[in-house]
């Protein structure tokens, strides 16, 4: 039986994350033609398993917490903080059906655009296979995100364990949640449960959690995650698994404490891989790197000069922000004649344990191994006054400039509101402006933003 002439579009997406509907939006509103394949859940990682959803358990545990902590506000509370884990996840899952199904509805509503649900596959340079529909188009864009990693590791196949997503489903608090991992995802799951009333011990087999932080910042959060019972097993070189009567036994090797934790969950949170192993990008001649990211250039186009790819799968970053900068990067180059380039992008990201981490630009250690004249600043949250008038002075703002050009090169605030205060020194990193802008402007007092002139205007040198 002859085969069906592919459907021809101006555009095909694959993947509705953060990047492929704005995309899509854009593409129609100029009067292209747009073919959108979703194989799963509407609006990726973000909204299903990740920020939407986990920040809602952040603001649940952290509602608890404020509760228990209510004597040091001067608030009687009629007896003791319980959680009803059922409906911290039903509140959960509302914030994550509300997001998907409104991500389905504009696609579906959007003139031009032709959504399609279904596995994705190439069979040439230009046409895509979903079910049995043949697709075809001058223009492909992949946004097909990643997934966590769950590596070879000794019997991790004997047991089960849970990931970020299978974290969604719990609907009962775990008697003791064992994290394999302390890097961003792993710690804002060990604070959440902990304050849920779990158990929690993170094991991570480097010297310090989040390893690519200053060793000041890694110590702060390890201070702050202590504080709240988390117990932390570091330099744990050779970790295992095996089924116990009471869950997993996780078996590390460790400096100190004993051979092996034994928990009622196990969460694997040591990193991701993007999904591009099933695609048959093969067959349309797209280059992979030795990690599987699809290899793009500084406009994020692939070996195939007619595909993109956006998002995670690119390994530009593995951020929301960052995938939707992705999208504005396509737009701009192929519809605005603007041509912007991932290289203009300065790397910002937040850590949201309670308080938060916001961060930009270089690390001190990153900053030193430029060679260049530095000045740094620091100021202990104890010294800022909506930090001491909130009763949560935990951690320190952080910045390091270029003493030649003034220019900050990064800066990294942990502490109340820090994820927010953050982006006045982003913005002026964008603006290429000195620090002086900064130091010399005004702001809203009682803020933690206040402070950030004065902690400029206390710069020394970094000897």
């Amino acid at each position: 039986m002859p085969q069906s002439p592919p459907q021809s579009f101006d555009a095909i997406i694959i993947g509705a994350g953060q990047a492929g509907p704005p995309l899509a939006g854009r593409l129609t509103e100029a009067g292209l033609t747009v073919a959108l394949i979703e194989r799963k859940h509407f609006g990726g990682t973000c909204v299903n398993t990740g920020c939407r959803p986990t920040k809602t358990l952040v603001a649940s545990a952290y509602a608890a917490h404020l509760a228990r902590r209510g004597a040091d506000f001067g608030v009687a509370l009629p007896g003791p903080v319980g959680v009803d884990m059922k409906r911290v996840h039903d509140r959960a899952q509302g914030v994550i059906l509300d997001s998907r199904v409104g991500v389905k509805a504009w696609l579906e509503g959007m003139k031009g655009c032709t959504v399609l649900e279904g596995h994705a596959r190439f069979e040439s340079a230009n046409t895509v296979r979903v079910g049995d529909a043949l697709l075809t188009a001058p223009k492909i864009f992949l946004n097909v995100g990643g997934r966590a990693n769950a590596p070879d590791m000794p019997g991790l196949d004997q047991i089960s364990y849970l990931t970020n997503v299978g974290m969604m489903e719990v609907e009962t608090l775990p008697e003791h949640l064992v994290i394999v991992g302390g890097s961003y995802i792993g710690l804002e799951f060990a604070q959440m449960y902990r304050r849920f009333g779990a158990r929690v011990t993170i094991v991570e087999m480097g010297p310090r959690l989040i390893g690519r932080e200053d060793p000041e910042i890694s110590d702060a959060v390890r201070e702050i995650l202590e504080a709240e019972g988390v117990n932390i097993r570091l330099n744990a070189e050779c970790i295992s698994f095996a089924p116990c009567p009471e869950g997993v036994c996780v078996h590390v090797t460790c400096e100190d404490g004993a051979p092996q934790v034994i928990g009622s969950h196990t969460l694997l949170a040591i990193g991701r891989k993007p999904n591009t192993d099933d695609l048959g990008l093969d067959k349309a001649g797209i280059d992979l790197d030795k990690r599987g990211y699809v290899v793009v250039d500084d406009q994020l186009k692939t070996s195939n000069p007619g595909v993109w790819a956006m998002g995670d799968c690119n390994g530009k970053g593995a951020f929301t922000h960052t995938a939707y900068n992705d999208f504005e990067i396509i737009a701009a180059n192929l519809l605005d004649n603007d041509p912007r380039k991932v290289s203009d992008r300065i790397t910002c990201y937040g850590l949201f344990i309670d308080p938060p981490l916001g961060r930009v630009g270089m690390t001190e250690a990153e900053a030193r191994a430029t060679g260049r004249p530095l000045l740094v600043g620091q100021r202990p949250m104890t010294r800022v006054g909506r930090a001491i008038e909130k009763g949560e002075t935990q951690g320190f703002m952080k910045v390091v400039v270029d003493a030649e050009t003034k220019q900050i090169l990064g800066a990294a605030i942990l502490g109340l509101n820090g994820d927010e205060a953050i982006h006045g020194m982003i913005d002026i990193m964008y603006a290429k402006a000195p620090y002086t802008v900064i130091q010399r402007a005004v702001h809203i007092h009682p803020t933690v933003s206040e402070l950030i002139p004065t902690m400029l205007g206390e710069l020394k040198p970094l000897v």
